[in-house]
């Protein structure tokens, strides 16, 4: 893998039983970028991400995160994963469920600058059951940071929180990735699309297409991500 890498996938394949949920994905993250992960729900994306943080194996072809072969437990501590459903502990506070994950991996700074980083820091103290859905998602999102991982999974990260807070965390994520962090988020809304540097489209679990918004609206001949995306999901079903 050249050092530029920070995920190299490789003809990755990928069954559920009977159900193919990867077929055949090749694709190349670099160092310190945004790619984003378009397509329907089932298309595949969700799995593609459990893979890169050793979740799930594929059936066939390989998957190196950061310069090792995934699965890898070693490889953990280094990468934040933020799932669709909030994975936190409803009866403790939120400076409970982030300084946990931030013990976890193995880390007791950083709790402060994650919660100001998603807005929550005057909401430390609340029980994480009494929160709104955005609220969850925004500590979730801080339980995933708190440990300044090299490669940061993003499934759908802004679901439920409001426009405002929304741009702002963007904001955040590309000073994160300035400073060398890789993200990797799958989202349906175009605008966020719109600020990743490169993208990559999924369709019944294969990639037809990647590169840069301005590239995949010229390769498809459209003036919007969304009638590009639609068009070329049209000509390769």
């Amino acid at each position: 893998m050249s050092d530029s890498w920070a995920v190299d996938v490789e003809d990755v394949s990928k069954n559920f039983g009977d159900v193919k949920a990867l077929d055949g994905v090749t694709l190349r993250v670099r160092q310190g970028e945004i790619y984003g992960l378009l397509g329907p729900n089932g298309s595949g994306k969700t799995t593609l991400i459990r893979m890169f943080v050793g979740l799930v194996a594929p059936n066939a072809g390989t998957v190196t995160v950061l310069g090792q072969r995934m699965p890898n437990v070693a490889m953990l501590s280094h990468v934040g994963y933020m799932t669709q459903a909030a994975a936190l502990y409803p009866g403790l506070s939120v400076e409970e469920n982030v300084r946990f994950f931030a013990a976890i991996n193995g880390t007791e700074g950083g709790v402060k600058v994650a919660l100001e980083f998603v807005k929550l820091y005057d909401r430390r103290d609340s029980v994480v059951s009494t929160l709104s859905g955005g609220m969850r998602q925004r500590c979730s999102l801080a339980c995933a940071l708190v440990h300044k991982p090299q490669l940061l999974l993003l499934d759908e990260p802004t679901v439920g929180v409001d426009p405002q807070l929304r741009v702002e965390l963007w904001d955040g994520f590309k000073e994160m990735a300035d400073a060398g962090t890789t993200i990797i988020v799958s989202s349906h809304v175009m605008d966020e699309a719109e600020r990743c540097q490169r993208l990559g489209l999924i369709l019944f679990g294969k990639l037809l297409t990647e590169g840069s918004p301005d590239e995949i609206r010229a390769r498809a001949g459209k003036t919007t991500l969304e009638e590009a995306f639609l068009s070329l999901s049209q000509s390769r079903a």
